[in-house]
């Protein structure tokens, strides 16, 4: 048994996808608190600060993990509002961008391993009526840089370079890596 350091419906519905028993301890960390020089580190950071907290009061491994979204070397966040969103989604037409997932597994208020995996994705010309369209789907609001690939959004990608998975919250392929290097997966399930 291990935790799940996350309250994102679509981190548990990846990790559903391995042969591994958890349970899930949301963090309810307060993200802007945690800062870093570029977004790479960031990703980083928050997975471990995710994953100690919840280690803290835990004797189970605990997997943390948080994506960040990266535009020529600034981090786009999750919108605060339609403005916002539009802004962002704006910046992102007809360009490529970066989605960094950085992971975590702790483990007695210790760091056991960090990683974490980069995804280019290649959005195509945005017009005005759709973004908009978008935003009125109410979609974007919990999502770094503004859009789910999985849901709706997935309308805006063209393309992508790396793990689909990533781009939705936990890279699938590194992830069972990792909990299957710990003894955390039985692929005999």
């Amino acid at each position: 048994m291990m935790v799940l350091a996350s309250k994102s419906p679509r981190r548990k519905e990846i990790l559903d996808k391995l042969p591994v028993d958890y349970r899930v301890i949301s963090s309810d960390m307060d993200e802007k608190k945690i800062t870093a020089d570029n977004p790479v580190k960031l990703s980083k950071k928050l997975a471990e600060a995710k994953g100690l907290k919840v280690s803290n009061n835990s004797k189970e491994y605990v997997l943390a993990a948080d994506t960040v979204v990266s535009f020529n070397g600034v981090t786009l966040g999750k919108p605060t509002n339609s403005e916002h969103c539009r802004d962002m989604l704006m910046k992102l037409s007809a360009n490529k961008h970066q989605v960094i997932t950085g992971v975590s597994l702790c483990l007695n208020g210790d760091v056991v391993y960090t990683f974490h995996v980069i995804t280019w994705v290649y959005f195509r010309p945005l017009s005005n009526s759709l973004i908009n369209w978008y935003i009125s789907t109410k979609e974007p609001f919990d999502k770094a840089g503004g859009y789910g690939i999985q849901g709706k959004g997935g309308v805006f990608v063209e393309k992508l370079e790396g793990c689909f998975y990533n781009v939705m919250g936990l890279p699938l392929s590194r992830t069972a890596e990792l909990l299957g290097h710990h003894g955390l997966i039985d692929w005999g399930k």
